[in-house]
């Protein structure tokens, strides 16, 4: 099978900078790296083709031979000469690109640890607990005024037992025997040559003499607790609250994490919700909409009353300002828009049909002037004309 194009691996042209080279690997390097995409071979093996294609292009020398000879510049077979001892463990470009991260130098933090949320952290010192996410379902009314909630959270604890430290009281800490107090394991692929964390000791180097019994030496025990929530007026769906330290608890005296709950707000029978303001559309007799009337209307507070001047057209929009929902950042409260909707009567007797029928022989232009405007304009279409 023929190899990829080096510039069509990194996506750039022939002609591309030094700085444009770097600049490219730098962000798909990010992308596929193994520890943004644990137990995913394809990445796996994309990061690596990444790590090849960028170490050849960003030395003058190789670049120059693969531009004049291809991938053939690095098979010595091919041109009957040292290829010059192959290429490197991909994590170490990763790690010469992006300034030290794991295996790097000491002294501060690294663009590594800024990028995969501190991944290489000294496994010795406090690691934070992992946060955590809750989907909560609301009523409607819930979300437009606001409510208190507790909530039920399963989530790792500290162990009650041993304080969190792991331990049974007394007990010492010793090198790990899998990885020899290293703190990393070391396997090799072909050429490459892969350093993972010790899954026994997670890294630490070190395990405890006698863990704990009641957590395994992990100090953390699951339990369930409630988690009393506020939600503020005017959240909706989509909306998300930060419960601080509410998630898992940290190791080794790291902080706990944060819930985060992820509001979904349920429909309403009356009320539409169009950002901050209401809609309800309330339905009214033919004969209110044309003697007028005072009708009343349901608000979330309760309800209100307003004048129908006669003549009201169906599908006329009457606001109620400050009748909406208050705004979640706090800059005051939504309009309700109420929509009338004239309903036509149905299952008329006999007597009522008469009464309409006299009445529709009374009415002339001046009673329906919007659909005598409509037809004047119309009898073209009628007449041919």
């Amino acid at each position: 099978m023929s190899k990829k194009d080096y510039y069509e691996i990194l996506g750039v042209s022939r002609s591309a900078s030094q700085e444009e080279l770097k600049k490219a690997y730098r962000k798909q390097a990010v992308k596929f790296h193994p520890d943004k995409n644990p137990g995913d071979k394809e990445a796996e093996e994309r990061f690596k083709e990444l790590g090849q294609a960028y170490e050849a292009l960003s030395d003058p020398q190789k670049r120059a031979a693969y531009d004049q000879y291809g991938h053939a510049a690095f098979d010595g077979r091919s041109r009957g000469q040292s290829s010059g001892g192959g290429f490197h463990d991909p994590f170490d470009i990763f790690r010469e690109v992006f300034g030290g991260g794991s295996g790097g130098s000491g002294g501060g933090s690294s663009i590594f640890e800024d990028l995969f949320g501190g991944g290489r952290r000294d496994p010795n010192g406090p690691q934070r607990g992992a946060d955590l996410r809750y989907d909560m379902e609301i009523s409607f009314e819930e979300a437009s005024l606001g409510c208190e909630k507790d909530i039920p959270i399963t989530k790792l604890d500290a162990c009650g037992d041993c304080k969190g430290s792991g331990a049974t009281p007394g007990s010492r800490t010793v090198n790990c025997t899998a990885c020899q107090g290293k703190g990393q394991i070391a396997t090799s692929r072909g050429i490459f040559t892969f350093t993972q964390t010790c899954p026994r000791c997670q890294g630490a180097g070190k395990a405890i003499e006698k863990p704990c019994k009641s957590c395994q030496g992990s100090g953390r025990k699951e339990k369930t607790s409630k988690v009393r929530l506020r939600i503020p007026p005017g959240v909706d769906t989509g909306a998300r609250i930060r419960s601080t330290g509410q998630g898992e608890s940290g190791t080794q005296g790291g902080t706990s994490g944060d819930l985060y709950v992820v509001i979904h707000v349920r429909e309403h029978e009356i009320f539409e919700r169009e950002g901050d303001d209401l809609i309800c559309e309330v339905p009214i007799s033919f004969i209110k909409a044309a003697l007028g009337s005072e009708i009343e209307v349901p608000t979330l507070s309760g309800k209100a009353t307003i004048r129908i001047p006669a003549g009201t057209q169906p599908g006329s929009v009457f606001r109620l300002r400050g009748k909406g929902v208050k705004n979640v950042k706090g800059f005051g409260w939504g309009d309700l828009h109420v929509r009338l909707n004239v309903e036509v009567p149905t299952s008329l007797n006999a007597e009522q049909k008469e009464k309409l029928q006299d009445f529709a022989a009374s009415c002339d232009a001046r009673v329906n002037p919007i659909s005598s405007g409509f037809f004047e304009k119309a009898k073209k279409f009628f007449t041919g004309s």
